[in-house]
């Protein structure tokens, strides 16, 4: 059994050590925005938030994060449903096409912000290392300063 928080309630859970953060996530506690598509920690669209770090929770066994807290796209929007800053510069730049990848680069756009709150293009294109078939790159940098902006306003 594993204890930790997930989108700010606590959970325990009864997988195998082994079993990827990914899959308990989507399988056993219903979480669905961090989806699966590569399983080898390459394309970056399960990433989480893990004690404030994102993760690419394909790769981690949650066997390995007992206590710790887990955050998703799901747990990003304050308790009324208003959506983060981040989430809301991603709407106004019209970020999505198909959308799948998208909760993977808020996770890391949301973190990069937290530890680099103004950052440059260099800074941006070093953070976010997600794969997007769409080629949505442009928007997502738009994004990102869009959100860093609203973030020293505020």
């Amino acid at each position: 059994m594993v204890a930790l928080t997930v989108n700010g309630r606590r959970v325990e859970v009864a997988a195998p050590d082994h079993k990827p953060l990914l899959w308990v996530l989507r399988e056993d506690l219903g979480v669905l925005g961090p989806k699966y598509g590569c399983g080898v920690g390459q394309c970056g669209a399960c990433r989480v938030l893990v004690d404030g770090e994102a993760i690419r929770s394909c790769m981690h066994p949650i066997g390995s994060l007992g206590g710790a807290s887990v955050v998703t796209i799901e747990g990003l929007a304050d308790p009324d449903g208003r959506l983060s800053v981040v989430q809301q510069a991603w709407i106004d730049e019209q970020v999505p096409q198909c959308g799948y990848c998208q909760p993977g680069f808020i996770i890391a756009a949301t973190e990069l912000l937290a530890r680099t709150p103004a950052p440059t293009d260099a800074e941006i294109d070093e953070a976010i290392t997600n794969i997007c078939r769409c080629g949505t790159y442009p928007r997502i940098r738009r994004a990102i300063h869009r959100a860093a902006s609203m973030m020293t306003r505020t």
